[in-house]
């Protein structure tokens, strides 16, 4: 057996971390470009971590109460309009469908960049008392916002998410729901993503449009960018007004309910990609890997060869019985080295390695992703590596968010003086989190965005800090705040 030959190379991550980030997308087939500037095409790997992610926390979102439902594609223009801050804030992005069927439409059709206009129009006809209170929805689908510069998974013209949206009676209750799903995100982020979570609330500028408050969960990528995971919004009564959204309250009196809006899209499998990945390519958390283990037989002559598969088959049932995705690579004429280098590059969480002194001696060897060299290595006994393996997979997520936090520890960086600031920003890479005194005047959050290009990603919540001086202007602060380079 000989190494295939592989034209698609990888640029090392520790040369240039974009390249190595387009190049492991393509290499790894979880993606590839579409005809379509700005579009993608999910292979199968990469849809298989997409619906991993989607189905657990389609779950996680249903035990809060909201049930899924589905809206149209197309929205009327004039919806839009209706919210001016909404239409402001997405204005530059919308795409318009001017004609259909062969001729021009009377109304131009919005391509759904979010869905909160169609769905409050919906609401207002549901919503009559207070007895249709609270209204929880949540809808899986496709958006489009026509990007000027994009990047596979993380800025795409077309991309895909979930919209969750909900109506209340009380602002308290409302309040309390965006706080309850931004919880729901940190908790899915870290448990089965493995990705360390910072969540808090965004500054005024960087609120959603025509939301109250907007709440985030930023996580950080091994080049010491940010990334916004996923975000919360109290709306308030803003879309309830108008969209002319009223009910009876329990005093018959006709009034708006308070609202929320929350959601993640598609941009998590960047983050997965740069949280965990290296040198060698993906690294994988178990809980969405597509394959969690794979099996690789190894022999030199044939007489070895069908004793040596015969023996991985069976332990691919055993793997599958146990409920782990699992696969055995037979593929001839390329090289177990090949095949150990190939897996690795896709991230796979475990390999089994198997020959036929393993098939003699009744033992395997396991070899982790998360963990390199011999050190990651260990043996179990052939009837046992499927319990081996579960333990094993268990270990590997868990280790996975201990390593990814060490990292973004190592990266975290109190700073008390705009000039640190400036110097921490202008260094190699993204410059990680900035932990700053921040006074919340727009003023200061503006000097160091134009100064560094640095912005406000999150400003933590429940924080037990003394006040101190802002970073920027030196008056007091009672809140830090985290400001980094984002994506």
């Amino acid at each position: 057996m000989t190494d295939k030959p592989d034209e698609k190379k990888v640029t090392p991550r520790s040369q240039d971390f974009a390249a190595w980030y387009n190049d492991l997308i393509l290499r790894a087939e979880l993606a590839d470009y579409s005809p379509v500037r700005g579009c993608i095409v999910f292979r199968p790997d990469g849809f298989a971590i997409w619906e991993a992610l989607r189905d657990e926390l389609d779950r996680r979102i249903k035990k809060t109460g909201a049930r899924n439902a589905y809206f149209p594609l197309f929205i009327p223009q004039s919806f839009l309009h209706k919210e001016a801050q909404h239409v402001e804030g997405f204005a530059p992005e919308v795409a318009v469908v001017t004609h259909g069927g062969g001729k021009e439409l009377e109304e131009p059709l919005i391509v759904r960049p979010t869905s909160e206009t169609i769905i409050n129009h919906m609401f207002a006809q549901w919503i009559h008392s207070h007895r249709d209170l609270p209204l929880m929805i949540n809808q899986w689908c496709n958006v489009v916002r026509w990007e000027m510069r994009t990047r596979i998974f993380l800025r795409t013209t077309e991309f895909l998410w979930q919209e969750g949206h909900t109506a209340h009676a009380m602002r308290a209750e409302a309040e309390a729901e965006t706080l309850t799903m931004l919880e729901v995100y940190r908790k899915f982020a870290e448990e089965i993503l493995a990705i360390p979570i910072v969540a808090g609330r965004k500054s005024a500028a960087e609120r959603f449009p025509g939301a109250e408050e907007t709440y985030t969960i930023e996580g950080l990528m091994g080049d010491g960018r940010a990334l916004q995971c996923g975000t919360s919004h109290f709306l308030g009564q803003n879309f309830a007004r108008a969209f002319e959204i009223r009910f009876l309250d329990e005093k018959n009196e006709l009034v708006h309910p308070w609202q929320t809006s929350w959601g993640v899209s598609t941009r998590l499998l960047g983050a997965i990609i740069m949280t965990h990945g290296d040198d060698q390519g993906l690294r994988l958390p178990p809980a969405v890997a597509s394959t969690q283990v794979v099996i690789v037989p190894i022999w030199r002559k044939a007489d070895e060869g069908e004793r040596v598969v015969t023996a991985a088959r069976s332990i691919l049932l055993a793997l599958e019985n146990a409920g782990i995705r699992a696969r055995l690579d037979e593929r001839d004429g390329v090289t177990p080295g090949f095949k150990f280098n190939d897996w690795e590059m896709r991230g796979v969480p475990l390999r089994v390695e198997i020959g036929p002194r393993d098939v003699a001696s009744g033992e395997v060897v396991l070899a982790r992703r998360d963990i390199p060299g011999p050190a990651g290595k260990s043996k179990a006994a052939m009837n046992e590596v499927a319990v081996r393996a579960t333990a094993l997979l268990s270990e590997i997520q868990k280790n996975m968010l201990v390593q990814a936090r060490a990292a973004m520890d190592a990266n975290t960086h109190p700073v008390m003086s705009y000039d640190q600031l400036r110097t921490q920003m202008e260094g190699e890479g993204g410059g990680g989190f900035a932990d700053v005194y921040w006074c919340g005047n727009p003023v200061c959050e503006t000097k160091i965005r134009e100064e560094t290009r640095a912005t406000c990603r999150a400003i933590p919540l429940n924080q037990s800090h003394p006040p101190g001086k802002c970073v920027v202007c030196g008056e007091p602060a009672s809140e830090r705040a985290l400001f980094a380079k984002a994506y």
